[in-house]
Parts: structure tokens; C-alpha cells; sequence
């Protein structure tokens, strides 16, 4: 007798105007908890979640070209992920691309597939577009998120670039790294 297997119901769509709460709230999740000791729990708390939720809401209405998406993966009806790209500005040693700029899947949604169907799509609609490029920026000592990227066949090209963070309660101004990753489509 052959057992029945339900699959939850899963995928990947454009974001709506609906989803910018929803997009906002993974985000502040996924980054509180990954980056916590990184970026320090008074800058994450520091985070306005007004401003994180109309930037979001921004950029799923009113994006500056048709090749700047947001994407969220659901299971049923909740969004528990997302990701965005955009083209890569031209330059001639860059080939035509995209960069994801942004892509996080819920702590409580996490290593269920989420991550790889956005990636997957990100990477399907930039073949659509004619990009022969894809990258994204990880910050330093992100090992998940390099694990993952690995798995997906992305590679650190040796790229770097140091990010301000502002002046922390020292007064002083913080930064952090990130390394470029990259794969050709």
C-alpha cells in the first residue's frame, strides 16, 4: 500500500503592494538573527521599521525600471522570503547582469528550500533579460550565506568593499566588509 505524501504549498511570485509588510518583517527577522553579533543588537534594534517597511513598499510599486524586481516565496498564503535584483550598471569589464541585492528567507522558514527557489528565479528571469552575470555581496564571515552560495554555484571573485555603518554609541564610525560572489549564467 502506497503512503500519500501531502507537499506544502510553496512558491515564488513578484511582490505586491500587499507583501511590503511582509517583506520588511523577514528582513528585520532573518538580520537580527544573523548579524547580530556583526552588526550589534543596538544597531539592529536601532532599525526603523516604518522606514525598512516604505522602502520596501518603494521598491515593489514604484521600481526604477522593469528590470528591478522584488520576489517573495510563500508557503500557502504567508511570505516567508523574498529577494531582490536589479541590473548591474554597464561598464565595459562587466558583462551584461544583475545583482541580487537583497535575499532572506524567516529564521523559522529557513533550510526548507525558500532561499534556493528565489535564487532560482532571480537567475531564470535574468536569462529572460539576456544577463550573462549574476552577483551578489556577502559580509565577511556570513558562512551560511557563502554555503549557500557555493551550493548554488556562485564564487567569491576576491572583490571587496567596506560599508559605513555610522557612528555608534562610541561616537565612532563603524564599518562592515563584504565579498563579492559571482556566476556566470
Amino acid at each position: 500500500m502506497a503512503l500519500f505524501r501531502e507537499q506544502a504549498d510553496v512558491s515564488v511570485r513578484p511582490a505586491t503592494p500587499e507583501d511590503d509588510v511582509a517583506v520588511a518583517r523577514v528582513q528585520l527577522r532573518a538580520w537580527r538573527r544573523a548579524h547580530s553579533a556583526l552588526l550589534g543588537t543596538d544597531v539592529l534594534d536601532a532599525l526603523d521599521e516604518t522606514a525598512v517597511r516604505e522602502q520596501w513598499a518603494r521598491a515593489i510599486t514604484a521600481p526604477p525600471s522593469r528590470r528591478h524586481r522584488v520576489l517573495v516565496a510563500c508557503e500557502g498564503n504567508v511570505v516567508v522570503g523574498f529577494a531582490a535584483s536589479a541590473p548591474i550598471d554597464a561598464a565595459p569589464e562587466v558583462p551584461r547582469g544583475v545583482e541580487v541585492l537583497a535575499l532572506e528567507v524567516d529564521p523559522d522558514h529557513q533550510r526548507a528550500g525558500h532561499g534556493s527557489r528565489l535564487l532560482t528565479a532571480c537567475v531564470d528571469l535574468a536569462r529572460e533579460d539576456g544577463d550573462t552575470h549574476l552577483q551578489t555581496w556577502v559580509l565577511e564571515d556570513d558562512t551560511p550565506r557563502e554555503q549557500f552560495l557555493a551550493g548554488a554555484g556562485l564564487g567569491a571573485d576576491g572583490a571587496r568593499r567596506e560599508l559605513g555603518l555610522g557612528a555608534g554609541e562610541d561616537g565612532l564610525t563603524h564599518a562592515v566588509v563584504e565579498h563579492r560572489w559571482v556566476a556566470e549564467l
